[in-house]
């Protein structure tokens, strides 16, 4: 009984409230009765109520009087009037002034049983209809405030492609209002190039077929007709029922069909990281492919520069061949250079990290070329307090020489460098603008004024061997050894450029808050010799036979072997007698590296000296840290051999 529907019976007659009373509570209502309608609202006042059974004549004030006040104060309760004298006239005044239903007296029970069944049924419906109008009122406004918001651009279309509905992304992303695309063509956003496609789509949907999930379609802005964004763009039918509901039809039966709905996603920032992706994968494919070029063509010129050491030996400063040999000796450090710009572009270059100040290296480059190249104007804006960074100087410097010279030729006629270092702190947040760890870094502003970059060829400045030049004007390697330098000192390097306005090439350099080092003195160039016996492991025979001749003239006894095998077989029968070994670093079946581990097992206290074409970092680093005690990159000279074998040997 507590949840049951609570009845008031206004009468003023109490027989009548007594035997009401007992009839509803019979039926399984809660009731309370009031002799008057001054006691009926006394009561409405401390219990409410869900339904009133009001006498129409009562005295002092009658029913509709009391009718009135219930209305007001009770809005959603039903009123039943109840009247022994009941005219048409007035059963229709008591409709018109809120009563739900009239009933004369006397009456049957089951007549106002039913009566009172139907009025709390009806009132049960109008709170659950106002609930349900509440709800759809909210989710319309959820609805519409995710449409609105929603980062996509949402569109329906009518049968012929024009507009019907767009959400504000239109606006935030190409720059239409909704009253500017109301009724236009579709086809008018799309590009040129795509508009076929964007057909295909429309109709493809519309013919009932299935197409695949979303097609990529470049939509034109408002501002300028030529800048576009890529979106993915996706398209689904709608048709109009009966009952007015928008529903999804079959593939099957499209004959209804009342428009399209489309959701656009811009997708040009992920077009962008996948370029960047594949630009990396090339760049490093190419980084693989110049290192092993340079390697290769590193021992070539191991054999040159090796004979021409040999024959300088035999020559003094009168012969007429001597100055034809240092010639030799200068074009095999021409070609040594070419190598190291492919080592370095492979990520692989020889380095000799030290900490650098940044600023006094850029102003001690700029002041140098600005001497020869005086049509240029350089300005330089250095922050003050500008952090160090590890870094090999003679590569730092050729990063930026190799700027420097790219700015001087885009500026033909004179212009402006303008050099610029800042501190910078990256952060993850900064990670999709500049793929780097998290750290303190310095960046390195180069801009010009010059004639900038065509858009068409940007992505393939870094590339090695690409050049605008003329044939035989340049390599094409300057820009691409830059990028492989920056890279292997764990930085970045971008480029930023605008036709008819200028570059910018921005390089960031993890920065270091140890000092720079001191600057130290340059080694002395004697020739150093021995007597000890070396082991020469390499599986290049023209390499091989230069080194031995080397080694023999400044007094070594010298073993070869081409091969780690035959390096483990050599060493093992003359351990007692090898001071020394000189191991490649990269051969057939068993590298160098395996082929130390192998002889530090025999012999724990071997020396070993490593030689490659490659460089010092990587795969040699490692080598290094188990115990091997120096490092010689090809090509060397006799000078550098032998001071590197007495560092060795001591």
């Amino acid at each position: 009984m507590a949840n049951s529907p609570h009845v008031l019976v206004v009468d003023d007659e109490p027989l009548m409230c007594r035997s009401l009373q007992l009839l509803l509570e019979q039926e399984g209502y809660r009731v309370s009765t009031a002799g008057s309608a001054g006691d009926a609202l006394e009561l409405l006042a401390a219990t409410p109520c869900d339904l009133f059974l009001v006498d129409i004549g009562m005295p002092l004030m009658g029913g509709m009087e009391l009718l009135a006040e219930i209305t007001l104060r009770v809005p959603q309760a039903p009123v039943i009037m109840m009247t022994g004298n009941v005219s048409v006239d007035s059963a229709l005044n008591a409709l018109k002034n809120g009563a739900y239903d009239y009933i004369k007296k006397p009456f049957e029970s089951e007549d106002l049983v039913k009566s009172i069944k139907n009025a709390l049924d009806h009132q049960r419906l109008k709170i659950e209809n106002h609930l349900i109008q509440k709800r759809l009122e909210a989710s319309e406004k959820c609805y519409r405030f995710m449409v609105q918001n929603s980062p996509d651009m949402i569109y329906t279309l009518d049968r012929q492609m024009r507009f019907i509905f767009v959400n504000d992304a239109f606006e935030r992303l190409l720059g239409y209002g909704r009253r500017t695309l109301a009724g236009k063509d579709f086809m008018k956003i799309v590009h040129p190039a795509d508009r076929e496609r964007a057909r295909w789509l429309f109709s493809d949907r519309r013919s009932g077929e299935r197409v695949a999930a979303g097609i990529e379609i470049r939509f034109l802005t408002a501002a300028d007709a030529d800048h576009f964004l890529e979106c993915e763009v996706k398209h689904t039918l709608t048709q109009l029922t009966q009952e007015n509901f928008l529903e999804l039809p079959s593939y099957e039966d499209c004959s209804d069909v009342a428009g399209t709905y489309g959701v656009a996603r811009d997708i040009s920032y992920r077009k962008q990281l996948e370029c960047q992706l594949r630009h990396a994968q090339k760049m490093e494919a190419i980084g693989t492919l110049a290192g092993g070029i340079a390697h290769d063509f590193n021992n070539i010129l191991m054999g040159i520069q090796g004979y021409a050491s040999l024959a300088l030996m035999s020559l003094d400063d009168s012969h007429p061949s001597y100055e034809k040999v240092i010639n030799i000796e200068e074009h095999v450090q021409s070609g040594a250079e070419l190598t190291r710009q492919l080592l370095g572009f492979a990520r692989g270059g020889q380095i000799d990290v030290t900490v650098i100040d940044p600023v006094g290296l850029i102003a001690k480059c700029a002041a140098m070329f600005g001497r020869t190249k005086k049509e240029m104007t350089i300005y330089t804006r250095f922050q003050e307090g500008t952090w160090p960074v590890a870094a090999d100087p003679g590569q730092l410097k050729q990063v930026m020489i190799n700027l420097f010279v790219n700015a001087w030729q885009s500026m033909p006629g004179g212009g402006d460098l303008i050099l610029k270092t800042t501190n910078a702190k990256v952060t993850r947040e900064h990670h999709a603008s500049l793929p780097l760890k998290p750290g303190d870094y310095v960046k390195i502003t180069v801009s010009d004024t010059g004639s900038g970059i065509d858009q068409r060829i940007r992505h393939r400045i870094f590339e090695p061997f690409f050049t605008t030049k003329e044939r035989g004007r340049g390599t094409g390697l300057g820009l691409a050894s830059a990028y492989g330098i920056v890279k292997n000192h764990g930085g970045i390097i971008q480029v930023f450029s605008k036709e008819g306005i200028g570059t910018t090439f921005v390089i960031y350099l993890p920065a270091t808050h140890t000092p720079p080092a001191e600057d130290a003195a340059a080694p002395a160039r004697d020739l150093v010799h021995g007597r000890e016996t070396v082991l020469i492991v390499d599986d290049e025979d023209p390499v091989i036979e230069v080194t031995r001749q080397m080694l023999g003239l400044m007094g070594y006894n010298v073993l070869t072997a081409r091969s780690g095998a035959e390096a483990i077989e050599v060493f093992t029968r003359h351990r007692r007698n090898i001071d020394l070994l000189i191991l490649d670093m990269i051969m057939p079946d068993m590298d160098g590296g395996t082929t130390f581990d192998h002889i530090k097992q025999i012999d724990a206290d071997v020396k070993v000296l490593l030689s490659s074409g490659y460089s010092l970092r990587g795969e040699a680093e490692k080598i290094l840290g188990r115990g091997c005690r120096g490092f010689l990159q090809k090509p060397f000279s006799m000078e550098q051999i032998s001071k590197k074998i007495r560092e060795v040997l001591g």
